[in-house]
């Protein structure tokens, strides 16, 4: 029991697949696409997103940079306006006694930040960079320490990491010449995420555009394809009358059309050159059997009965050539496909033949040719009546095809020998072909006329197990 559940499994993967190489070729675009966009905007993002915070790290140095400078060769009267002065949105300056800026804390950033101040600052300065210690903030009121001039404590609390945006802080506190702490914190803005819904919808515009067009350039593409399975159905049913192919498209495309064309060709002369050939021995074979038959005809009868034997010999190998001639005919398929009414045709068959009963439909349409499904049905029709003592005819169709069941009570055929008979010149050595003298041609030249139609014919057990079943379909398109 296990097998066959896990032989299920792989179907239903394969059903979710696309059965078209329009379908296949979007597929695979479209994973290439989504693949290669994904992998350069990754790419992308990272970069800019280590662009950006190089260049907020180099201003927030450069400004911390000319603060110390400017501060440091102050007197100290005068560097309480000067760190108000300096200071500013994203850069709040302060003057204290112990550095801020607790280190350890601020990871890579830090580390450069600390190697960009030191590239500008004098050899030897003490720098200190880190996350604010916001508990080594003055708590006295403003301007206590100098140069912690009003508001610059609750300036630095408010911004160090607020929850909730897209900010970072850094500080750095640089020791200056008479031993003093400046410290400046630094608000560090993140980079803006490309992952955001309206950039998203904008490479999902992109990637549909690009299938858009390549959904057309492909359809044209595979057109001749369609066209090549269109012309190979056709040949299929109709070898006489198919066209030839049109040689467009594509080079590969053009070559699969010229080979086919050519076995076309091939084709639709070997089955004239066969016609032609069966056609002249059936017409040479003709004249001997007529000399035959008229020298058996002025022989005397001597009452043995072998006149009247050889004038049945002769009238058995005449069928006999008439019906090898018919099968080839019709394995040619001369005659053109053109609608009929299915129901109407076996109505006028069975028409005349008390013993069998036709249920179908008021009307069935399909395409087919009318002579070779008369004589399908007819052949059909005549063996039933001949091996039984009623015949049933049945028409219904299906979603796409006309489903024909001929039964008779008659003896059957062994399901061994269903297969057989539709075998040339085959005959059955029971009962049931003995009775007829058939030229054993009659159900191979059904079978060859349904599968020019494209269709099927089949042979079973009756209804109950009694009698046979001939069950023809045919597509209805």
């Amino acid at each position: 029991m296990t097998a066959p559940a896990s032989a299920k499994v792989p179907r239903r993967r394969l059903a979710l697949l696309p059965d078209s190489i329009t379908g296949w070729f979007l597929l695979v675009l479209a994973g290439v696409l989504i693949c290669s966009h994904l992998a350069v905007l990754a790419v992308y993002a990272r970069d800019r997103h280590q662009a950006l915070e190089a260049a907020g790290l180099r201003q927030a140095a450069a400004r911390m940079a000319a603060a110390v400078e400017t501060v440091g060769a102050a007197p100290a009267e005068a560097r309480a306006p000067i760190v108000r002065a300096m200071g500013g949105p994203g850069f709040h300056l302060g003057l204290t006694d112990t550095p801020l800026a607790e280190p350890g804390r601020g990871g890579a950033l830090a580390r450069v930040l600390a190697q960009l101040l030191a590239e500008r600052l004098p050899e030897g300065t003490d720098i200190v960079v880190g996350r604010l210690n916001r508990d080594a903030l003055p708590e006295r009121g403003p301007g206590h320490g100098p140069g912690m001039g009003p508001g610059a404590r609750h300036h630095m609390m408010m911004n160090a990491a607020r929850p909730g945006q897209d900010l970072t802080h850094l500080a750095a506190s640089v020791r200056l010449p008479d031993g003093a702490w400046l410290t400046g914190l630094a608000l560090l803005e993140r980079p803006e995420r490309l992952w955001r819904p309206a950039f998203l919808g904008w490479v999902t515009g992109l990637v549909l555009v690009v299938a858009a067009v390549a959904w057309w350039g492909v359809r044209r593409a595979v057109r001749p394809l369609r066209v090549l399975e269109a012309h190979a159905a056709r040949l299929g049913v109709d070898v006489a009358h198919a066209e030839p192919l049109p040689e467009s498209g594509p080079r590969e495309v053009r070559g699969a059309a010229t080979a086919f064309n050519e076995m076309q060709r091939r084709l639709t002369r070997y089955v004239e050159d066969r016609t032609r050939m069966l056609a002249a021995i059936s017409h040479d074979l003709r004249t001997p059997i007529t000399r035959l038959r008229l020298r058996a005809e002025l022989m005397d009868d001597d009452g043995s009965g072998d006149r009247a034997k050889m004038l049945r010999d002769l009238e058995d190998m005449e069928r006999m050539i008439a019906a090898t001639l018919a099968f080839a005919r019709q394995d040619a398929a001369a005659e053109p496909v053109e609608p009929l009414d299915l129901a109407a045709l076996l109505r006028d068959v069975a028409e005349g033949r008390t013993a069998t009963a036709v249920e179908a439909p008021e009307e069935l349409d399909i395409l087919g040719r009318p002579t070779g499904l008369r004589r399908v049905f007819a052949n059909l029709l005549d063996n039933a009546e001949a091996y039984g003592h009623a015949c049933r005819v049945t028409l219904r169709a299906n979603e796409d095809a006309a489903v024909v069941t001929v039964d008779d009570d008659g003896p059957g055929i062994p399901a061994a020998e269903r297969e057989k008979v539709f075998a040339p010149f085959y005959r059955l050595e029971g009962s049931r072909s003995r009775e007829t003298g058939g030229t054993g041609l009659g159900l191979s030249v059904a079978r060859t006329i349904v599968h020019a139609h494209g269709g099927t014919i089949a042979l079973s057990d009756g209804p109950g197990g009694k009698g046979l079943r001939v069950t023809v379909v045919l597509p209805n398109g």
